[in-house]
């Protein structure tokens, strides 16, 4: 058989024409005739729709190459399970969505396909942004191509499905509904796989429900790269309280029975599974690469004599549902059928111009459907502390009491992440947490920020608002592509049709005395600030701390937008300002309609205008500190800029007001802060300064003990800047 795929196609046609198909594996089969020939229609149109992506690509009209060839018996997966399971699938699960959609009248999905393929505006999923399998309506979320990255939220929608049912909160999926994830046996390998798998296990293990049905395509190579023999089952067999199937995807018929026997035990038991499909990838891992660089003639031609278009071809001449003269006649007008399709969508509009393009990064804004608490409600939440609530307490204990406030009022939110339950969190930031909202809504993880921050992406998913914690700043570059691959891209590549709304907790920065190093005093937060519609807020005091956490599980609720809330370790529990026992430092706990703050608006401390100082979390304190001492608060003003991303220039620039002398003192090291950031869009914005400085922390990591101090920006940096240039 010819492997060329142009030849392929002609040879396959004919080749059902003659009958000249192996002998057909159909015993035990429970298809009906029915499901058998729809599942061949899918499976044709899959690998059909390939060659018409392809022959477009090649005119300029199509722009992804990466097809579904050989893994088309993943159709009889979908045709297993129900159109309200959630699948997250990846790139070569073209058969699959066409045999999902079959289940739900009216889809279009061979036309929604080859819109997608050709980057149409008009692409139901991502509206010409990316070629993604997804829909809204048959509950498939679109996933990008990173390897293995879909694995962590997929894990997390199954836990938060069991969440749902357990705290009656009504969510996108139902109750009995099940996972689909699939990923292919190179994926298998990746830390990001390897991670999920563990952690699905783990909670299983512990008997937390976890009703999802990993599916690894095992076509026994990753581009060029070969898997041992025998090494992809071996590997899949051995995660624990995760249950092992196997089955040859070239048989439609053994993988139905197959996949409908884990999907009945993981309905039945709520319990994980992983289906080992074995399979084949015909044409080469994408459109430009060449097989034949890395695997003889002969292998390539013996792979195309067991394709499982021809195994299931057989089948249905088997039972009589067509002879092959009518098989290949039906294979024609199909082929002739999705050359309509082709050209047809790609003649259709593209994204013409920026504003498009960004239209869906952030979603669309929504009502808030919940009520602020009433000071009566508000007493009731801090019942449990003998403190009362409205005595003045330093950063972590308000981050802690308004924490307490929005797990009370917004009743679909959930705290998670490590040691965060009954101890309290390593600073105590969630103390008391637990014993007040129990296990289901502040729940203790393991260590492993991949599973974290896919927890929170499956749970954001199924309808709740999730606030992980990250322990610290340095942790998170273990799963920075969980937040920028996946969280942050959704929306836009879906259209706005879902969204990853959630506040990310994060202890950070620098300044912690006798702890830590580099690890626990991390000072850059460089990773987030690239990434379109993030939010990052970052409050260097208590009061402002509850208003912006209030405004950031808001913006959460309502934007479905992403925030990540940058919290100054150093400053938790920072009580004076200039003396011991001054308590510069404490704030009351803002009441329950107290007007939160302007998004991107920064504070303001001081009368003065022959310096405006610029600055943030430790870089505020210090510089209020230095202001103090040289009694200065009549000729400078310090602001706090809270919102580092994105910045708002024209509201900062404002704040400034008529002063020519700016100084940005920032804590994160000179190349890479947001500093240069900053520094750059003053200038483009407004040219007329007299001058404006920089103090940053050294291009370095962090030291142990006190050796930390010699390459941050200090208060005597500060001190000495001001003496030197206002002639102190």
């Amino acid at each position: 058989m010819r492997c060329d795929i142009e030849g392929w196609q002609q040879d396959f046609i004919e080749r059902l024409a003659r009958a000249d198909l192996p002998a057909p594996q159909s015993r035990h089969s429970n298809l009906n005739d029915s499901d058998l020939f729809a599942l061949f229609h899918s499976q044709v149109l899959s690998r059909f729709i390939d060659i018409e992506s392809r022959r477009l690509q090649r005119q300029g009209k199509s722009f992804y190459t990466i097809g579904s060839a050989g893994h088309e018996g993943n159709a009889a997966i979908a045709a297993a399970l129900r159109v309200t399971d959630p699948a997250f699938l990846h790139y070569r699960s073209g058969a699959f969505f066409l045999q999902r959609a079959k289940q739900l009248e009216g889809s279009h999905s061979l036309y929604d396909l080859m819109l997608s393929f050709c980057a149409s505006s008009e692409d139901p999923i991502s509206g010409g942004r990316h070629k993604v399998l997804g829909s809204r309506a048959l509950n498939i979320p679109p996933q990008t191509s990173t390897i293995a990255s879909h694995l962590p939220k997929a894990m997390g929608t199954a836990y938060a499905i069991g969440l749902s049912k357990r705290l009656k909160q009504a969510g996108q999926w139902p109750d009995d509904a099940i996972v689909l994830c699939n990923f292919g046996d190179a994926s298998a390998n990746h830390s990001t796989a390897v991670g999920t798998l563990n952690a699905t296990g783990w909670s299983a293990y512990q008997g937390m429900p976890m009703p999802i049905l990993y599916v690894c395509e095992d076509n026994g190579i990753g581009i060029s790269t070969s898997n041992p023999r025998g090494w992809t089952a071996q590997q899949l067999q051995n995660y624990p309280a995760i249950r092992y199937y196997y089955a040859d995807g070239a048989n439609v018929s053994e993988t139905y029975a197959v996949a409908r026997q884990a999907a009945e035990y993981i309905r039945r038991t709520r319990k994980p599974a992983i289906l080992h499909l074995k399979t084949q990838r015909f044409f080469g891992h994408a459109g430009a690469d060449a097989e034949v660089a890395y695997r003889s003639n002969e292998s390539i031609e013996q792979s195309f004599e067991t394709d499982v278009l021809l195994q299931s071809a057989a089948q249905v001449i088997e039972r009589e549902l067509c002879t092959g003269i009518q098989l290949s006649e039906k294979a024609q007008c199909w082929l002739q059928r999705i050359r309509r399709v082709g050209t047809e969508a790609s003649a259709r509009p593209r994204l013409e111009c920026a504003e498009s393009v960004m239209a869906s990064i952030v979603p669309k804004t929504l009502a808030d459907d919940t009520q602020p608490l009433t000071s009566t409600q508000q007493q009731a939440v801090f019942a449990f502390d003998k403190r009362n609530f409205k005595k003045p307490q330093p950063l972590g204990k308000m981050i802690n009491w308004a924490l307490h406030e929005i797990l009370a009022r917004y009743q679909n939110t959930v705290v998670f992440g490590e040691d965060v339950g009954k101890k309290g969190g390593v600073y105590h930031v969630t103390h008391h947490l637990f014993d007040h909202f129990g296990a289901n809504r502040v729940v203790n993880t393991l260590l492993d920020e991949q599973s974290i921050l896919g927890l929170a992406m499956g749970m954001a998913q199924q309808g709740f608002l999730p606030i992980p914690e990250i322990q610290f700043l340095a942790y998170v570059h273990n799963a920075e592509d969980q937040i920028r691959g996946e969280a942050a891209t959704l929306p836009f590549f879906s259209n706005g049709q879902y969204h990853n709304g959630m506040v990310i907790r994060i202890a950070g920065l620098a300044y912690q005395k006798g702890f830590g190093g580099h690890f626990h005093n991390d000072n850059s937060f460089a990773v987030f600030r690239d990434i379109p519609g993030v939010i990052v807020m970052c409050p260097s005091n208590g009061q402002d701390a509850v208003l912006m956490m209030r405004q950031a599980v808001q913006l959460a609720h309502c934007q479905k937008r992403l925030v990540i809330f940058l919290e100054p370790i150093a400053l938790y529990m920072t009580r004076d300002l200039l003396a011991e026992g001054d308590k510069g430092w404490l704030h009351e706990f803002p009441s329950a309609t107290a007007p939160l703050p302007a998004l991107g608006e920064p504070s303001s401390y001081g009368e003065g205008n022959e310096v405006v100082i610029i600055t943030y979390g430790n870089g505020y304190y210090l510089s209020r500190q230095a202001c103090s001492e040289l009694a200065l608060e009549k000729r400078i003003r310090i602001l706090d800029l809270r919102y580092l991303v994105p910045l708002d220039i024209e509201k900062i620039v404002a704040a400034v007001g008529s002063a020519k002398h700016i100084l940005v003192v920032d804590e994160c090291r000179n190349r890479g802060s947001l500093s240069e950031e900053l520094v750059t869009a003053l200038y483009e914005h407004r040219g007329d300064w007299q001058r404006v400085d920089r103090i940053t922390a050294k291009d370095s990591f962090i030291p142990l003990g006190s050796a930390a101090y010699k390459v941050l920006p200090g208060k005597e940096d500060i001190i000495h800047y001001l003496q030197e240039h206002l002639g102190q």
